[in-house]
């Protein structure tokens, strides 16, 4: 039945999620313990250092992205970064902002602040929604910024440049080190985000996340939209109120917004069979509600196996760079 496949759905949403989470939180502790390795003078490390740490680095993704499309060529050093970028903007260009929804660690936590808000507090608030409108913007303008400063002014020699610096060599080793020695005033932001979130719902992914920004424009693109059937829909209001990104479902028969991610919470919290379904709008038969995020992940999936299997995906970085690399990280700054 779709009703109880939509609601199975959601809770293999939720697995999934946490899965990734724990997967990068490993990938975090891999990499530590090679840093460390590093940091002790040991001859080798005993873990490899996991390209994916890369992920965590999307300025640098998008510098690396300007070098390929002027140069037709992916750097050598930190290449990860790129391919798990270009996996991310394909599935937004195909399943919409389904990355956020089914597989961003930031995604998963701010969902589970919002989620503990509400059992410590007894609800969620809702932000004033003209106030909720101007502060979306605020992601917009920081994307507009990075477009700017990177795609659009940053000549292709200095692109290059930067991307053979000791600066970019090191930036995992600095991401790292930011979580391991961070400051007072990283903690006092990320406190203030963290009490921000039990009360509203993902303040970082809808005011602040300029990735966010560029995936939910490119997502316009998707050809998998949610669809409402007005002629079976009962006006309940359900799947609106349910909606996280707070868009107004059962009043729409298309749902086009930057805002959706794809979570499919809406077609969850219909109570009836086949008035929401997220589809293309050349497929007119119902589809299984699983068939969209099984799309999205294999995107995800087949994009880092493509850049596996291209040699796109190990750093030309040693062990022993890194030995020559970290005692810089006092002295390299932005």
């Amino acid at each position: 039945m779709h009703s109880v496949s939509a609601k199975n759905v959601t809770r293999i949403r939720l697995l999934v999620q946490w899965l990734f989470l724990f997967w990068i939180i490993g990938i975090g502790i891999r990499f530590g313990l090679f840093i460390a390795a590093v940091e002790q003078g040991n001859p080798q490390p005993f873990f490899s250092r996991p390209a994916g740490v890369e992920g965590f680095l999307p300025i640098g993704a998008l510098t690396s992205l300007k070098h390929w499309l002027v140069s037709g060529q992916i750097h050598p050093v930190h290449p990860a970064a790129l391919v798990i970028f270009l996996a991310i903007l394909l599935m937004s260009l195909l399943t919409k902002k389904s990355f956020c929804s089914w597989i961003c660690p930031v995604g998963t936590l701010s969902e589970a602040m919002h989620k503990l808000g509400a059992r410590l507090l007894g609800r969620n608030f809702r932000v004033w929604r003209p106030l909720d409108l101007l502060l979306q913007g605020i992601k917009y303008l920081l994307l507009l910024f990075f477009i700017k400063i990177i795609l659009l002014d940053m000549p292709a020699f200095a692109v290059a440049a930067f991307l053979d610096t000791p600066y970019w060599a090191a930036s995992d080793a600095k991401m790292l080190r930011f979580f391991t020695h961070i400051s007072a005033t990283s903690v006092a932001v990320l406190a203030v985000l963290t009490l921000l979130s039990l009360v509203y719902r993902n303040v970082w992914c809808r005011y602040l996340c300029p990735y966010g920004a560029l995936l939910g424009v490119l997502s316009l693109l998707s050809p998998f939209k949610i669809r409402r059937n007005p002629h079976t829909c009962t006006d309940c209001r359900q799947c609106s109120q349910a909606c996280p990104a707070g868009i107004n479902v059962h009043s729409k028969t298309t749902v086009v917004s930057p805002e959706c991610t794809g979570c499919l919470t809406c077609v969850a919290a219909c109570p009836h069979q086949e008035v929401l379904a997220m589809r293309p709008s050349f497929w007119k038969q119902p589809l299984p509600v699983w068939l969209f995020p099984a799309v999205a992940l294999t995107l995800f999936m087949a994009a880092i196996a493509a850049g596996m299997a291209s040699g796109h995906w190990q750093t030309v970085l040693t062990f022993d760079d890194y030995r020559q690399l970290l005692p810089m990280l006092p002295y390299l700054s932005h």
